[in-house]
């Protein structure tokens, strides 16, 4: 067997939520750059427009697409054109998320214990928390259901949804709705890779540790948390996006195709990790 042909996505139909920045531009940039092609869908109409526009100029079949996750008429919308421009849809990333809001980090680097800002429960919103399970789980589900749907009927599909170590690690430096959400979105994504099975589709999760991202308000850009998080991981660095970019090839494609129901942990240095 030829096992490089087991990485080959090209004229898969692959559609991105959270694609404008980050992990999910990573994941659309990996797949397009192996000929695929990808539907970047972003809540933000100038940023998504702009990488597809900047992928396209590269040779690249991208397109964008505008659709908040918690509109469920408007993301349907964008998947169901998706897979109409592509007379398929091979892979969905269920990536858009948020961060949790007050006390996201406080203490999270050199620290023995980490702790959250004084007082955030007290002042965490109902409107905060809902909206943070609103995007980050309800958005998941949302995404996967408008996914299978093109998928069944091919018996064919990949879905990949974006967790976080917070997910398997529950520490107090992460928002209680955020530890909710992508907990909830993990143990969604293996009753989805069960119930999906049988149709040929398998649905993985992929469990960022420290990247630098925009999430959280974009404290994971200050360098002197980078060098504090460094410190304690063996591989003395940080995660960045291109890091995931040949786990989403692999999940994306046939080589994936004996397994479902996992969450690769990433932890931005301390390595890969599954749990089943």
């Amino acid at each position: 067997m030829n096992v490089s042909s087991q990485f080959d996505v090209s004229g898969f139909g692959v559609v991105v939520t959270g694609g404008a920045s980050g992990l999910g531009l990573a994941y659309g940039e990996v797949l397009a750059a192996h000929e695929a092609r990808v539907t970047l869908i972003d809540v933000d109409a100038d940023a998504v427009q702009a990488q597809a526009t900047r992928l396209r100029d590269q040779g690249l079949d991208v397109r964008g697409a505008v659709a908040d996750v918690t509109d469920h008429a408007a993301l349907d919308r964008a998947i169901d054109g998706a897979a109409e421009e592509y007379g398929r849809l091979d892979v969905a990333f269920a990536n858009a998320g948020i961060d949790s809001g007050p006390g996201f980090v406080a203490g999270w680097a050199g620290a023995e214990r980490p702790r959250v800002e004084e007082g955030a429960l007290e002042r965490y919103t109902d409107e905060r928390w809902n909206r943070v399970i609103d995007i980050n789980l309800n958005g998941v589900f949302a995404t996967a259901r408008a996914a299978a749907r093109h998928m069944r009927p091919r018996g064919y599909g990949r879905i990949i949804i974006t967790t976080s170590l917070a997910a398997t690690k529950v520490e107090p430096v992460i928002g209680s709705a955020y530890i909710a959400a992508k907990a909830g979105a993990r143990h969604f994504m293996h009753a989805l890779a069960l119930e999906l099975a049988a149709d040929g589709i398998t649905a993985n999760a992929i469990a960022p540790g420290f990247f630098v991202t925009n999430i959280g308000g974009g404290h994971a850009h200050n360098p002197d948390l980078q060098a504090a998080v460094a410190r304690d991981v063996p591989m003395h660095r940080v995660g960045r996006p291109d890091d995931v970019k040949a786990l989403a090839l692999f999940l994306a494609s046939p080589a994936s195709g004996y397994i479902t129901g996992q969450e690769i942990v990433i932890d931005g240095g301390w390595g890969l990790g599954i749990a089943d």
